[in-house]
């Protein structure tokens, strides 16, 4: 099959919701272009909008090397969208910025023409003077390779709202791996801002959505086959694997498949409790995998997990992991848990590795870390 078949398919699909696994070289962005050729207006114009490779590539890095990196700034290629830049605002970017916590400030450089739109962003560190604390200085700063996906992501969030654009072309979303080169942590808070655009739009508009990051997937499709907001989406939402197989690519439902997250994420969670470095966002996905548990033993609480591993108080526990779970906690709450949430993390993550066994390889680390719990008491 090509891409070109899929991407029909796909157009004519019932679902408003699909999301696709694709593994490595099989050609997500050539996908999502023949899904734009297939999805035209008679007249040639474009029926959905798009965030892909092309969307990420119009941004580029200007590093003033001559000038010894005194002005590094983002510049934005011209595109089509230019016209539509007017009518975002610096704070339209720091809305959707917010859930990222970013530490960096920036704005705005418009070409002389207004009308051109957005020429480049500037990012700089406010320092203030020793001498005098009112008097604020502006240090240009180039940000990581992951802060600059966010940024990219966010704008684009903030442009779909733009009047004109998204609101015209609204067909659908094609959103290709918004996720690379970010961590787990803005993985997950990556897959809540695509989430809340799919609850918003998903009645009035398809979405597809792909990704080759297992946990990104993980996290959407568990979200929307067994989250809190599960039953608006029943019977509305597909989900698939992309594969190449002997030079043919093919298009695989794999929602009822043993598809095997689960293994990442105790792998995710594995790290981050033998490093000390459990965060509150882990107890998402330390319930995604009681969850699956719970699936793959044939019942639908994951307080019978609980139950299984030696958990004595199973309400309270599933109580708190709600709680901890929920993804408002990472938006408006500090990553930083407790020592009793930690202790709490350690007894259900060890529960459930020495009940089931699993064998993970994760990579030792270098020396010996403190557990979870050990690293808040010592600091």
């Amino acid at each position: 099959m090509s891409h070109e078949l899929i991407a029909n398919e796909l157009a004519g699909a019932k679902e408003r919701i699909t999301l696709i696994y694709a593994f490595n070289a099989t050609g997500k962005t050539r996908l999502s272009v023949a899904y734009k050729d297939a999805t035209k207006d008679e007249d040639g114009t474009h029926t959905g909008v798009y965030y892909n490779a092309y969307s990420e590539d119009l941004f580029i890095w200007d590093n003033d090397s001559e000038n010894g990196e005194v002005n590094v700034q983002l510049d934005i290629r011209k595109s089509s969208l230019n016209r539509f830049h007017n009518s975002l605002s610096e704070d339209n970017i720091r809305d959707k910025l917010f859930r990222f916590r970013p530490d960096y400030r920036f704005e705005f450089i418009p070409y002389d023409n207004p009308e051109d739109g957005i020429r480049s962003v500037l990012f700089f560190d406010e320092v203030a003077d020793p001498d005098d604390r009112n008097i604020i200085s502006k240090i240009p700063r180039k940000i990581s390779r992951g802060e600059e996906r966010i940024f990219v992501w966010c704008f684009f969030l903030a442009l779909f709202e733009v009047e004109g654009w998204a609101d015209e072309q609204s067909s659908h979303f094609f959103i290709d791996d918004p996720v690379s080169s970010l961590d787990d942590h803005n993985i997950f808070i990556t897959a809540s801002t695509l989430f809340d655009l799919i609850e918003e739009h998903y009645e009035e508009r398809k979405f597809i959505v792909t990704t080759h990051h297992i946990g990104f997937f993980s996290i959407l499709s568990d979200w929307l086959a067994k989250g809190e907001k599960a039953s608006k989406f029943k019977n509305k939402a597909r989900f698939c694997t992309l594969t190449l197989k002997n030079g043919q690519i093919s298009l695989e439902n794999c929602r009822n498949d043993v598809f095997l997250y689960h293994l990442r994420l105790l792998q995710v969670l594995d790290q981050a409790y033998v490093a000390g470095e459990v965060k509150a966002y882990h107890f998402a996905l330390l319930r995604q995998i009681l969850e699956n548990v719970a699936s793959f033993l044939g019942v639908s609480q994951f307080g019978y997990v609980l139950n299984q591993i030696g958990i004595d108080d199973v309400d309270e526990i599933a109580r708190i992991v709600n709680t901890l779970s929920h993804k408002k906690v990472y938006y408006f709450e500090s990553d930083e848990l407790n020592a009793d949430s930690l202790e709490t993390f350690e007894k259900i993550f060890t529960g459930l590795k020495e009940k089931y066994q699993f064998v993970l390889h994760t990579p030792a680390p270098e020396a010996a870390s403190p557990t979870a719990a050990e690293a808040v008491v010592m600091a």
